[in-house]
């Protein structure tokens, strides 16, 4: 089963930095077939019959004793990424796809975390949590918006990890290559 592997905050500036052969390597090492990647920020294009919560805590400990890091990381299946894509809950608006980023959740979230998410949203902002996933526009782009910052940090409750579309798109594509 093809699954999407989505590293947590890795290649962000000096901290935290992981070479993506050395990772293509360590995943192929421990028994994951056709391990590619995307970029340098923790997509990970991945076959294996685990379960994805299972993959995603095989994936967690790899890295920590290859790399020494402790990496949050979220798994998607082929069809559960596909369900996202299909989805598209803010496409009418979302003009730029490297502004619409799409945050995947560990859990769903709290009706309270929702109701604070909306209050720092400006009003171009937009934003649709859709079970596990949020979907988020900022046409002003993600450097002083409030809401962003609350869905790039850690106070959601649950792991999150976010992608724009582009890459969302671009993973898809790869899990069905």
């Amino acid at each position: 089963m093809r699954q999407i592997v989505l590293l947590r905050g890795i290649n962000i500036g000096p901290r935290n930095r992981i070479a993506m052969p050395a990772l293509r390597e360590a995943l192929t090492g421990a028994g994951l077939d056709d391990v590619r990647t995307y970029v340098q920020s923790g997509n990970v294009v991945v076959s294996t019959d685990a379960a994805p919560d299972e993959l995603a805590g095989r994936c967690e400990r790899l890295i920590a004793d290859e790399f020494g890091l402790d990496i949050a990381v979220v798994v998607r299946t082929r069809d559960e990424l596909a369900g996202v894509v299909e989805r598209d809950p803010l496409g009418e608006v979302a003009e730029d796809p490297k502004r619409y980023q799409v945050s995947f959740l560990s859990a769903e979230l709290d009706g309270e975390v929702i109701d604070k998410l909306e209050e720092v949203a400006v009003e171009s902002e937009r934003f649709v949590v859709s079970g596990r996933e949020i979907y988020a526009w900022h046409p002003k782009g993600v450097a002083r918006s409030k809401l962003w910052a609350r869905l790039a940090g850690k106070g959601l409750g649950v792991t999150a990890t976010a992608r724009n579309w582009t890459t969302v798109n671009k993973l898809l594509e790869m899990a069905d290559g």
